[in-house]
């Protein structure tokens, strides 16, 4: 195993699953980690399939909103993500892709550097393949906008933290609500483990 794809199967590894679903994600996402070394898109638009990507999902949790972008080619209300470069670490791309999408610097306070939720997407238009993706949470400001690229979203909007209340988007996102509401209020009531990052097992 090449280092580039440890890294990504030691953070797999040390993720707490949320629910059967995600066990089964993290086990299918182990599985795959330890069958090749060819986990990054080499070539547009879904070479090779499947390979990662990673979200990050700015959040206001004082105001209880979530940023969502339409995207154009999805058609659906999405976080903001992008593609890990070939050899660049999945947190290296989260703050990559903060900056270059959101402009802002990424500030990962709500729950930690690691990701919170790792989930295997078949995506949906006329070039199918399957995303392993690592949801990654940054802090947001709810009064403020964040301008998208045109060419990708047709603007972005603000929504209350509630899966009831959003629009269209993608299908593990009530999942990643519901985890990141209990992360979220396990260290309010200051019963996270010391050092350790939400979502996140302890791997002696």
């Amino acid at each position: 195993m090449q280092p580039a794809t440890a890294v990504v199967a030691s953070i797999v590894k040390g993720l707490l699953p949320f629910d059967d679903l995600e066990r089964d994600h993290v086990a299918t996402t182990s599985a795959w980690l330890a069958s090749t070394d060819d986990i990054f898109r080499r070539a547009k638009p879904a070479t090779p399939s499947p390979h990662l990507v990673v979200y990050m999902v700015l959040v206001d949790p004082d105001e209880r909103g979530i940023y969502l972008g339409a995207h154009r080619l999805a058609g659906l209300h999405l976080p903001m993500g992008g593609h890990v470069e070939p050899g660049e670490e999945p947190l290296a791309a989260a703050r990559r892709e903060t900056l270059e999408e959101l402009g802002i610097a990424a500030d990962f306070s709500v729950v930690g550097t690691d990701p919170l939720l790792v989930t295997v997407t078949t995506t949906v238009g006329a070039d199918q393949h399957v995303d392993i993706t690592l949801w990654y949470v940054i802090r947001g400001d709810r009064r403020r906008n964040y301008p998208l690229d045109p060419a990708e979203f047709d603007g972005g909007t603000w929504w209350d933290l509630d899966p009831c209340g959003l629009p269209e988007t993608d299908p593990h996102m009530t999942r990643f609500l519901a985890k990141l509401e209990r992360s979220t209020s396990s260290a309010r009531a200051g019963s996270d483990v010391p050092g350790q990052d939400a979502g996140r097992a302890k791997v002696e």
